[in-house]
């Protein structure tokens, strides 16, 4: 829009060139390319006819310009010799070990973490047009979401807590992947590396922990041991006989297990005499 000499309003079009548009050298190749397939018919057939298998995508260009149609395959799709080229692109899942990763977790403790990213190609045309190699930067990409994960997470969570953390880090990649035609499937955490110094601190709280644990069931038992050996003097002081039985199954019991050592139990009453001194009382002689 512009301001004419005479007080009106004119309207100025500038018409740019349509990208789309075939210019004439264009033209003249692809004719030539034609005539070329045609002169050395049927031998050129070996060139222009390509095969891409099931699991296979081919992303075709001609003169550096996407042709319409989208991606190929899979099966026999046609091309020409000397305009066209093309690009395969493999849709299985591949997967990748991430290098261990040098990661200050926010507690400030160094640990060293592996990992390994499983993905797939679910949109061939944006994994060739939109990014030089998909595959090296989804592997650059991986080891920095790794590390920014990691950092976010203390040790403790960090040991206990990784299906947590595999999770976040495969929706960060998959964000961050998606206008690549790239999807992560799935992400993994391998092994997770602490210093000796720290191996050696956190065996010797653990072991500490379980001494401790140790001596508190220890002592549970001796409580419940010595409410039942109560209950079982309260029931032998009830029938004296009880006494007796119990001794001959300790007897045997020792002589099973082939001793020469025989314990007899002797019974603290009769030696209230003999403490008291007045020593053994002696029946008086029968009358001969």
């Amino acid at each position: 829009m512009g301001n004419c000499d005479t007080g009106t309003t004119c309207a100025i079009t500038i018409h740019m060139p349509n990208p789309h548009a075939v210019g004439c050298v264009e033209k003249f190749a692809t004719f030539f390319s034609f005539l070329l397939v045609i002169i050395t018919f049927p031998f050129s057939l070996f060139e222009c006819f390509k095969v891409v298998q099931e699991f296979e995508r081919a992303v075709i260009f001609r003169l550096g310009r996407l042709r319409k149609g989208g991606v190929r395959g899979p099966g026999l799709f046609f091309i020409l010799p000397c305009v066209d080229t093309y690009r395969k692109v493999d849709l299985r899942t591949v997967s990748f070990d991430v290098p261990p990763q040098e990661v200050l977790t926010r507690d400030s403790v160094t640990v060293a973490v592996d990992a390994v990213v499983y993905y797939r190609i679910k949109e061939p045309l944006n994994a060739v047009v939109r990014v030089a190699d998909y595959s090296a930067s989804t592997r650059l990409l991986a080891a920095t979401t790794l590390r920014n994960v990691l950092g976010m997470r203390d040790l403790a969570q960090l040991l206990s807590d990784r299906e947590a953390i595999s999770h976040m880090m495969q929706t960060n990649l998959d964000v961050a992947t998606d206008p690549w035609g790239v999807e992560v499937e799935r992400v993994e955490i391998k092994d997770v590396r602490l210093p000796v110094q720290l191996q050696r601190a956190m065996a010797a709280e653990a072991e500490a922990d379980r001494e401790a644990r140790a001596k508190i069931i220890a002592a549970e038992g001796e409580i419940k041991a010595s409410k039942a050996l109560r209950e079982a003097s309260l029931v032998m002081l009830d029938n004296p006989t009880a006494l007796q039985l119990r001794y001959l199954q300790s007897l045997n019991t020792i002589s099973a297990e082939k001793s020469s050592t025989i314990i007899f139990p002797f019974p603290m009453d009769f030696l209230k005499c003999f403490l008291s001194g007045s020593g053994p009382s002696i029946p008086p002689s029968l009358p001969v």
